[in-house]
């Protein structure tokens, strides 16, 4: 359909089955009509009213367990989210792809220019240059498109709204090209090789699983090369719960010392018992070195290390609840998750600025409200800047009030975990 009919089509609810697939709820389809409306007609502004049009999305993620564990081999749980980024889309003859998102400078790709270039790390262009080159490589078909992209994840929320651009990217070459017959997780393979070797940052894999495969997803790191993913499928819809993502702002600046310490510190455990990550070391003999490990490593390190090996267990008592339909067990797994990371981990906030604890204050008027009722923990990476809640829905109103009154309206982000990832909508 060309822009005009297609905005017709979309007024006219032929194809709100569509929309709910991947929005779940019927106010969430209302919702993104208009969004889809202004893509189209921004599209046809920009490239021309009379193309054939395809609409595709890509979701952000959540982590819901797994603290900090990927990058010592460890296991994790996550899951898409209903923010995304959309894409629409139509071929060209070009052999060009050109990308303008929203606010954004148009990103202009020449696909016989393929080669990552260290001058340009961290222009968006290379995400897509990257995508492009690794979908080639891996001997799909690829050739120029334009796209017009909106997204509605938040930058710096830590919902990754990095890895829904590069899942879209990936899946406007699987269903534009290759008939949806890329795989999910190749797709998101190649959107870390894209962030990896042509944006120039040493991501994992988590983000771009989550928002490719959609819904929850575990994966098992022990083989960074081929690591084992799961789908988990359980119906958040039927939980009677409500995924709170509730930004608390602070200072975001100076914290790469705080996220790399935890890294290097549970690596320093594992060298000192002669391997490079824990994952490669059983809980049994890590825990009975800790006497000698008391003279060859700080303290901390030795509680990053027990967080790290029971997260890695409450990554799979969590998968287990979920397919078992037990969502308040499911619920004490987080609540144990967070106390971990708040505890152990300690990444709640940072230890070069002790008197700021948002991210604490958060999570202890969380704990007030939701005790015996909800689950709360910190989320992502921490130190600064999100929790994440499940709110019954009966209390949803009273919990958004409250925590909005202390950092701000608009702060408590209310999500539902999205049944599907790359997608084709129209």
């Amino acid at each position: 359909m060309v822009a005009k009919e297609l905005i017709k089509a979309i007024e006219n609810g032929e194809f709100d089955s569509n929309l709910k697939a991947v929005y779940v709820t019927d106010e969430a389809v209302e919702k993104q009509k208009p969004r889809y409306i202004e893509a189209i007609s921004d599209f046809a502004e920009l490239f021309g009213q009379d193309r054939d049009i395809s609409v595709i999305s890509a979701p952000g993620r959540t982590e819901v367990c797994g603290n900090h564990t990927d990058h010592n081999h460890g296991k994790v749980l996550a899951a898409a989210i209903n923010l995304d980024a959309i894409a629409v889309v139509s071929k060209n003859a070009d052999g060009v792809i050109h990308v303008k998102s929203k606010g954004h400078k148009m990103n202009v790709v020449d696909i016989s220019d393929l080669e990552p270039k260290e001058e340009n790390y961290g222009n968006s262009t290379t995400l897509v240059q990257g995508v492009t080159a690794g979908i080639k490589n891996l001997g799909y078909e690829i050739g120029g498109f334009d796209a017009y992209t909106m997204s509605d994840v938040m930058g710096g929320s830590g919902l990754s709204s990095s890895a829904a651009f590069e899942v879209l990217i990936g899946s406007v070459f699987s269903y534009l090209f290759n008939g949806g017959s890329i795989s999910a997780v190749d797709i998101a393979k190649v959107a870390q090789y894209s962030e990896n070797v042509f944006f120039g940052k040493p991501c994992g894999l988590l983000d771009q699983m989550a928002s490719s495969v959609g819904t929850f997803v575990t994966i098992d790191f022990e083989s960074t090369s081929d690591p084992v993913i799961k789908k988990v499928d359980f119906d958040f819809a039927s939980s009677g719960h409500s995924l709170c993502i509730v930004d608390t702002g602070g200072n975001h600046s100076d914290l790469t010392d705080d996220y790399a310490a935890v890294r290097e510190e549970m690596e320093s455990v594992a060298k000192a018992l002669g391997k490079n990550v824990l994952r490669e070391i059983d809980y049994e003999t890590f825990f009975k070195a800790i006497p000698e490990l008391t003279d060859k490593v700080n303290d901390r390190a030795i509680l990053r290390a027990i967080h790290f090996y029971n997260e890695n267990k409450r990554v799979e008592n969590a998968v287990e609840a979920l397919e078992g339909g037990n969502f308040d067990a499911f619920k004490d797994i987080i609540l144990d998750s967070g106390f971990s990371s708040y505890m152990l981990n300690q990444n709640v906030y940072t230890p070069k600025n002790p008197t700021e604890q948002k991210i604490s204050l958060a999570l202890a008027i969380s704990a007030e409200l939701l005790k015996g009722k909800g689950a709360w923990r910190v989320h992502g990476g921490g130190f600064a800047g999100t929790v994440q809640a499940f709110v019954p829905n009966d209390m949803l109103s009273v919990y958004k009030e409250t925590i909005e009154a202390v950092f701000g309206e608009g702060t408590c982000h209310v999500l539902i975990i999205r049944p599907v990832g790359g997608h084709q909508v129209i």
